[in-house]
């Protein structure tokens, strides 16, 4: 029993793949895509060259003390806005303070001397006109041979010795002057050194870095702040030396930097005629416009304008990148085809194609979204 129910398994398997005819796979072509094609074409672009830097103040300030002394207190931090002639800090100055008070007490003794010397003068003077009215009369005596020889030679010898003691009281009083007028330079001295231990900020603008705290010994050329100006900055470029030839002062540049999210139109303020020995290249520095956006330090990019040159662009939607990998779709026969090219330059929506295409070559633009290499097409106008 076994042994027949084996061989019907076969026989009813058989049969029944048999009873039909085997189902042949449809390969009916779907109907053709229809595409708008635009012509690859020799066109004339202004020739670019792209050159990154970084964006600096054009007004900085390193602050440090003109004095030796230890910090007393720092008013300011990284990042606050400061005022012109704003105190930023200030110096230990007890010792200062002594001197001024020296030089003062110095002024006020040689001024308290000016009366005493006023009356000396005076009391010169008077007996100055004392003694020519009495010469003058006892020389008219004298002529007239009413006195003496002797008494005549005294009147002329008081005569002499009133004028020597005015022209001495003059000499003393013009001596305190001199010392009068030294004492008010040595108070002001004083004082301009006192007003050394208030650190002012040389200009509006921003604190972007600090290197003292309260205590800190500062000295003289030791850079305590750093104040850039606020709203004006520039672009520091490292332009190739084989490129320089092409810049000019007042060019107009297009800068993008980073934060800011539009191109800026600036233009170059100056070329540094120093040239880098290990890159072969030149600074060339760009004025940008007062935007709150700017920060010193960022990264930016400038776009010089160079000579027209001729080349074969495309729309730039044309282009379907892959990682690293760039394509367009061209009609050939009716047939899409993909086609991997590499391009270069950008203007607006169209891109420079720097190998992978001819001119006259028609690719897909826009791109439909079901279309893939080897779809067929109907090209539309």
């Amino acid at each position: 029993m076994t042994k027949h129910l084996l061989l019907c398994i076969p026989l009813l398997i058989f049969p029944g793949s048999c009873g039909k005819a085997p189902r042949e796979k449809s390969f009916a072509s779907s109907a053709p895509v229809a595409v708008s094609t635009v012509s690859a074409a020799n066109q004339t672009w202004p020739s670019t060259y792209e050159a990154t830097g970084t964006v600096r103040a054009r007004t900085s300030a390193v602050i440090s003390a003109k004095l030796m002394g230890y910090v007393r207190e720092v008013k300011v931090q990284s990042g606050d806005r400061v005022r012109e002639g704003q105190v930023l800090l200030t110096l230990d100055a007890r010792d200062l303070d002594v001197s001024t008070r020296r030089a003062e007490a110095t002024r006020d003794e040689v001024h308290a001397g000016v009366p005493e010397a006023d009356s000396a003068v005076a009391a010169a003077k008077a007996n100055l006109d004392l003694a020519q009215v009495t010469f003058g009369r006892m020389r008219d005596l004298f002529q007239k041979k009413s006195i003496s020889n002797q008494e005549y030679d005294e009147a002329s010898a008081k005569l002499k010795a009133a004028e020597a003691a005015y022209e001495t009281a003059q000499a003393r009083r013009l001596q305190l002057n001199a010392k009068l007028a030294h004492a008010d330079q040595d108070v002001r001295a004083a004082e301009v050194t006192r007003n050394y231990a208030d650190v002012l900020a040389p200009f509006a603008g921003v604190v972007v870095a600090k290197s003292v705290d309260p205590g800190s010994l500062a000295l003289p050329g030791v850079a305590l702040l750093t104040i850039e100006r606020d709203g004006a900055f520039r672009l520091e470029a490292s332009v190739e030396e084989s490129h320089l030839t092409a810049i000019r002062i007042g060019e107009p540049v297009s800068v993008i930097v980073d934060g800011v999210d539009r191109t800026i139109d600036a233009r170059v303020s100056e070329i540094v005629p120093a040239v880098d020995a290990a890159s072969r290249a030149y600074i060339v520095k760009i004025e940008l416009p007062s935007l709150p956006a700017l920060r010193s330090g960022v990264f930016g990019r400038a776009t010089f304008q160079l000579a027209s040159r001729s080349l074969l662009a495309i729309p730039a939607g044309a282009v379907t990148e892959r990682g690293q990998l760039q394509s367009v779709l061209v009609v050939d026969n009716g047939v899409a085809r993909t086609r991997l090219i590499t391009t270069g330059q950008r203007i607006k929506d169209r891109i420079e194609v720097l190998s992978g295409l001819t001119a006259g070559e028609r690719v897909v633009f826009p791109v439909p979204e079901v279309l893939s290499d080897g779809t067929s097409v109907e090209v539309r106008p």
